[in-house]
């Protein structure tokens, strides 16, 4: 697959559209050619312990940045007219999702591919196929593992190999 936009998105708590951190890597002919990060307001706007834990952020981190609207203006440029991947498309897609109806924006219905599905497919004899595993089997050094941007780089790589 050679024209992608590769996402994710880590929440703040236990509800999907609580996004606070999103990650976005651009890949058009087979080359990364655009990525984003931003951190945003989540809603609703208080963090949980294990979230906390995953990823490093809090209320202080993104007590000042926009809301999910405002970051959504400056992606929707950047992907129009492509298709999206995650690694666990499920999560990233709920979350994409939640976060539009919970601003009552107007879902676009964007094609979502997934690299852990086609990870399942094609390495067999993986451990596991989380994120950082998969990864380092495409020869990704995934090192700020739960950075959105990271991450976003990580399924991006990983998608260039399997999809």
């Amino acid at each position: 697959m050679d024209n992608f936009a590769a996402i994710d998105f880590e929440t703040a708590n236990q509800h999907a559209s609580s996004v606070c951190s999103v990650g976005v890597v651009v890949v058009r002919n087979g080359i990364v050619t655009d990525s984003f990060y931003s951190l945003i307001q989540p809603e609703p706007n208080y963090y949980i312990y294990w979230c906390q834990r995953v990823h490093g952020l809090t209320h202080a981190d993104t007590g000042s940045a926009p809301v999910f609207p405002e970051v959504w203006a400056q992606i929707e440029p950047l992907i129009q007219g492509l298709p999206l991947v995650a690694h666990n498309k499920r999560f990233d897609e709920n979350c994409l999702r939640a976060v539009f109806r919970c601003y009552g924006m107007t879902y676009p219905d964007y094609p979502f591919l997934c690299t852990l599905q086609a990870s399942k497919a094609a390495l067999k004899g993986l451990p596991d196929h989380k994120l950082d595993t998969v990864a380092a089997a495409c020869g990704f050094d995934l090192t700020r593992h739960h950075h959105a941007l990271a991450d976003a780089q990580a399924c991006a790589a990983i998608a260039m190999q399997l999809l």
